[in-house]
């Protein structure tokens, strides 16, 4: 045991040395590169000898490293109120001034570099150094596995002094990755044509796959609240207006995702998934875990005790990781003004604007976001944590302006893979037993937007329908992305719409909102939910101008469906409405019934038009990927499982519909971990048999 743990000392020590020596090298090639940038005493640069300058540079790079180890932890924490964006941006500025720090410390004052310089050379000597220690801890793979067990003994010791039972005495726990919008088509794709080893194999050898259908309102805020706490009812969309307060609620607004939150738990009088022992990372919602880091329903609170953005702190705590993260950003900008340069030369269609802040917003979902949240997942399981759940959501931002199955997001995806595949081998050095769930909360469906293909927006036509006057200039409903909402809370403006689309104003024109290729009206000076026959008094025109337009598939009204060419069906005559709404699959007659108990349904809902053949619908945002309607991929998510846990459905005919459902299959399994597994039927197969369900 002595012999081994010499052995482990001189292996770090002689890390340490390298990473010490290729500093100083690198150190000096940036000093004989920059002008700036001098090693040695005096103006002239000519009093020094070649083993002088070589000495000063290994202090300068030795002083460097350890103020980064010792100084950059106690740094980040006093800059923990600071927006996590912008302490990821000041990451460069930071790292210059321990550079600058560590120069003067160098006797007879044989370092200096302006502070511009300073910024550069340390951005340069972080990379490197990362780089060598990754390169390092790849080749040696004996010290990164003792490295990992080393943290996990530490805990076990831990939990041992604290009466906690030890690995051998713990359950398995469960770690659910959500991969936010990518369908069960896309995942089966993209596992066989190689793009996402870490999933193929799986597939292959210890997990199961099945689709499951989503409800009406296919969108993450409707989908996470109802598989993190069990119900989504009264969620009809993205965004809605509710007439008895006179706002709308937004999914992915800080206080309306805390009000879904409180709203869903009163529902179900259980705090959520993840109560006992759990995390909750990256998600709209906590679950009822106690270990937060990155939850949109917590963000908007301040002080030192915002658990929301705890992760960055253990994230950018590293120098290592900030440089990398920050470096890694830039090349994403970079990546995304390129692919959107070469999509415009080469007149690629569909096509949504991909300038203003998109780039650099797509830079923190598919590079801060996903380090951070992949980081606290792999702290939680070296901690033994019970159940985490974790949302990337760096394929659905891209896909939105991309398109779901463009160049573009095969590579966000072949990135996730090795993501997981991180996890993965973590995994193998955690304290307890872990078994992976990956699971999405939707899928996407491509297609031309409303707006490109008819040139005008929902709202234009529903004023239009109404009489009012139309603006001669088509304006344009931004995606309300998930990305877009992290992105604010991280700077500290968790609001993201303003004017009427927050509290709209008095008067009787229209609330027009959208979710995708969802839409909703709503008339606030009609008291209550309007029926068809004061919407028709009110407004004669509006309801067969919207049904019969070739970019709407149908309406609901107060329990009527209307489509074109006249055709209507009521919810309560059985058959009918399954007729009607036959091209947007089984289970759609289903969806539309249950939305149409809502307390907050809006006055009319809208569901673009749909083909089949294509799978294309029509967004009326900003979106040529789309979720939160009814047609295509974007209503079938996946859920694929360890082949130690039971089937999620029993039935071989059976199908699993909604996220409340989803939520029972996770309760249960979190259950069976904690004791003995019930005999369970035969595997179903892993492409689930379109049938339709009874109604519920």
């Amino acid at each position: 045991m002595l012999r081994g743990r010499w052995r482990s000392t001189g292996s770090a020590l002689l890390r340490v040395i390298i990473v010490w020596a290729v500093s100083t090298l690198t150190m000096l090639a940036l000093a004989g590169i920059l002008p700036d940038f001098r090693l040695q005493a005096g103006a002239g640069g000519d009093r020094d000898s070649i083993t002088q300058i070589g000495l000063t540079a290994a202090l300068g790079a030795g002083a460097f490293g350890l103020l980064s180890a010792l100084v950059w932890p106690v740094l980040v924490r006093a800059l923990l109120l600071v927006p996590a964006l912008v302490l990821g941006l000041l990451v460069f500025f930071l790292n210059g001034s321990l550079l600058l720090l560590a120069l003067s410390l160098i006797p007879a004052g044989r370092g200096e570099a302006d502070p511009e310089t300073a910024v550069v050379v340390a951005a340069v000597m972080s990379a490197v150094a990362s780089a060598t220690s990754t390169a390092l801890a790849v080749r040696d793979d004996e010290a990164y596995r003792r490295r990992l067990y080393r943290l996990a003994d530490r805990r076990r010791r831990r939990q041992h002094r604290e009466g906690m039972p030890g690995a051998a005495e713990r359950a398995p726990a469960l770690v659910f990755l959500q991969l936010d919008g990518v369908g069960y088509e896309v995942l089966r794709r993209a596992a066989g044509s190689g793009l996402m080893p870490t999933v193929a194999e799986w597939l292959d050898h210890s997990h199961r796959i099945t689709s499951w259908r989503t409800d009406w309102s296919s969108q993450t805020g409707a989908s996470q609240l109802g598989i993190l706490h069990g119900s989504n009812f009264d969620v009809p969309a993205f965004r809605w207006y509710e007439k008895d307060t006179g706002e709308v609620v937004v999914c992915n607004r800080p206080t309306s995702a805390a009000e879904l939150q409180r709203r869903a738990v009163e529902r179900t009088g259980d705090g959520g998934l993840l109560t006992l022992d759990g995390a909750s990372r990256g998600n709209l919602f906590s679950g009822g875990a106690g270990q937060l880091a990155l939850v949109l329903s917590v963000s908007a609170r301040r002080g030192r005790d915002n658990r929301s953005r705890a992760g960055y702190f253990a994230y950018f705590s590293d120098p290592a990781n900030a440089v990398r993260t920050a470096l890694s950003f830039v090349a994403e900008v970079a990546r995304e003004i390129t692919q959107s340069v070469r999509g415009r030369v080469r007149g690629l269609r569909p096509r949504v604007g991909r300038g203003g802040l998109y780039p650099l917003i797509r830079a923190f979902a598919t590079v801060v976001e996903r380090d951070v949240v992949v980081a606290a997942v792999i702290g939680d399981m070296l901690a033994g944590r019970a159940a985490v759940y974790a949302d990337l959501v760096a394929y659905d931002e891209v896909a939105h302006h991309s398109g779901p199955r463009s160049r573009d997001t095969e590579q966000v995806l072949a990135r996730l893979d090795r993501s997981l595949a991180l996890i993965a081998r973590v995994a193998e050095h955690a304290p307890r037993e872990y078994r992976i769930v990956l699971l999405s909360d939707h899928g996407q469906s491509p297609g031309e937007t409303f707006l490109a293909r008819y040139g005008l927006t929902l709202k234009d036509l529903v004023r239009a329908g109404c009489g009012l006057p139309v603006s001669r200039r088509a304006g344009r409903t931004h995606s309300g992305a998930e990305a877009r909402a992290a992105v604010r809370a991280a700077l500290h403006r968790p609001v993201e719409e303003t004017g009427d689309e927050v509290r709209p104003g008095p008067g009787p024109d229209p609330v027009v909102l959208a979710s995708g290729n969802l839409g909703l009206i709503s008339f606030p000076n009609l008291a209550g939910r309007a029926s068809k026959e004061r919407i028709d008094r009110a407004h004669p025109a509006l309801l067969a101008t919207l049904a019969n337009h070739p970019g709407v598939g149908f309406l609901l009204v107060d329990g009527i469906v209307l489509a074109a060419n006249g055709a209507e069906a009521r919810l309560d005559e059985p058959g009918a409405v399954e007729e009607l709404l036959a091209r947007f699959g089984p289970g759609a007659a289903q969806a539309v019934r249950r939305t149409d108990t809502f307390p907050h349904v809006a006055d009319v809902m809208v569901n673009s038009a749909y083909d089949p053949e294509t799978g294309e619908v029509h967004a009326f945002e900003e979106q040529i990927g789309s979720h939160g309607g009814l047609g295509g991929e974007q209503g079938h998510p996946f859920l694929m499982w360890p082949v130690e846990l039971s089937e999620p459905v029993y039935r071989p005919d059976g199908e699993l519909v909604g996220a409340e459902a989803v939520h029972g299959v996770l309760r249960r399994w979190l259950t069976e971990a904690d004791g003995p597994q019930v005999p369970v039927p035969p595997a179903v197969s892993a492409t689930p048999v379109a049938k339709t369900p009874p109604a519920r």
